[in-house]
């Protein structure tokens, strides 16, 4: 095959080449997209206008979802736009962003998990001096340093993706995923993505493994709490954390932990669509349906919203 290292495009793979699958399928995107979309920034808007909401766990939360808009707002718009369009396009610039922008907010989304497990671990076991060790300039310290580390992590991976030389610029999945495109290299610098692919999943289980050890310690001091009401109460700040925490680790090995193939089918695109699509779709509604204090924001935040349309009504 010839070189396609200055290639204009690349070619992502659609859901169907059947017109009426294809609007089937940008409508139902589209409704995944909204959800996750309105979702995440109630969230959003519910810790800035709702002072109850300022403590570190729902500060992490806010983050969260800030990062899930990224994460979904990057793979489904384009895909949209395919089926949409009829044309499988997508610039050589629009995918690099697309993968610099993926790993920037994969990225940062399970490093937040895990400084959040830290703060459920020093609100139980430590709750006496939980003020002094997550106080607000912690916080921020421990998300600035996030943020950087994912933007680093994300230069590096996208410098070394797109340093290869390309011998085909047909992406068998509906978007640049970094798997597929190692894939479509015919030169040496993909050993080098994949040895930075190898030293993400090494800090990865490093990540997995702290928040296990974390949860273990949470654990065992729950079970010291003479009062069932108590005990009750502790494991509810941590149940919708440990919820999401088991959706992207599931979603993910449920994208990588299968034998690699050469063609495309079905199953690589369901996968695709599972660790893209879903966390960032289910995580609003994960913490909004087991927090009261989310709850009690979001119903506060309708209700005025309710409010203010009938006092435009009225001034009308």
């Amino acid at each position: 095959m010839h070189n396609l290292t200055s290639m204009p495009a690349f070619l992502l793979l659609g859901f169907s080449d059947i017109r009426e699958l294809q609007i089937l399928h940008f409508f139902v995107f589209l409704a995944l997209y909204l959800m996750a979309i309105i979702g995440n920034l109630l969230i959003i808007i519910a810790f800035v206008l709702d002072h109850h909401l300022h403590t570190p766990m729902y500060f992490f939360l806010m983050n969260l979802a800030m990062m899930d808009i990224g994460t979904i707002s990057v793979v489904v718009p384009k895909s949209m736009a395919i089926s949409l369009l009829n044309s499988r396009s997508i610039s050589y610039s629009g995918c690099v962003a697309q993968v610099f922008f993926y790993f920037l907010f994969g990225t940062s989304d399970f490093f937040l998990l895990t400084i959040m497990a830290h703060d459920r671990n020093v609100a139980i076991c430590n709750p006496l001096h939980y003020e002094t060790i997550m106080h607000k300039g912690a916080c921020n310290q421990m998300v600035a340093i996030l943020w950087i580390a994912s933007l680093l992590f994300a230069m590096l991976h996208t410098g070394s993706i797109f340093a290869n030389t390309f011998c085909s610029n047909a992406v068998n999945q509906f978007f640049c995923e970094v798997p597929t495109l190692l894939k479509l290299s015919c030169s040496d610098y993909y050993l080098v993505e994949v040895g930075f692919l190898v030293l993400s999943w090494s800090m990865g289980l490093g990540c997995f493994i702290f928040i296990i050890i974390t949860y273990i310690q949470i654990f065992s001091t729950v079970l010291k709490i003479p009062s069932v009401h108590g005990q009750k109460k502790a494991l509810s700040t941590c149940l919708p954390h440990l919820t999401v925490v088991s959706v992207v680790l599931f979603s993910g090995v449920f994208a990588y932990a299968r034998p690699p193939s050469d063609a495309s089918s079905y199953t690589d695109i369901s996968f695709a669509v599972i660790y893209t699509i879903i966390p960032p779709t289910l995580n609003p509604f994960i913490y909004s349906m087991r927090n009261k204090e989310i709850k009690a924001a979001l119903w506060k935040l309708l209700d005025l919203g309710h409010s203010f349309k009938t006092f435009s009504r009225v001034i009308i």
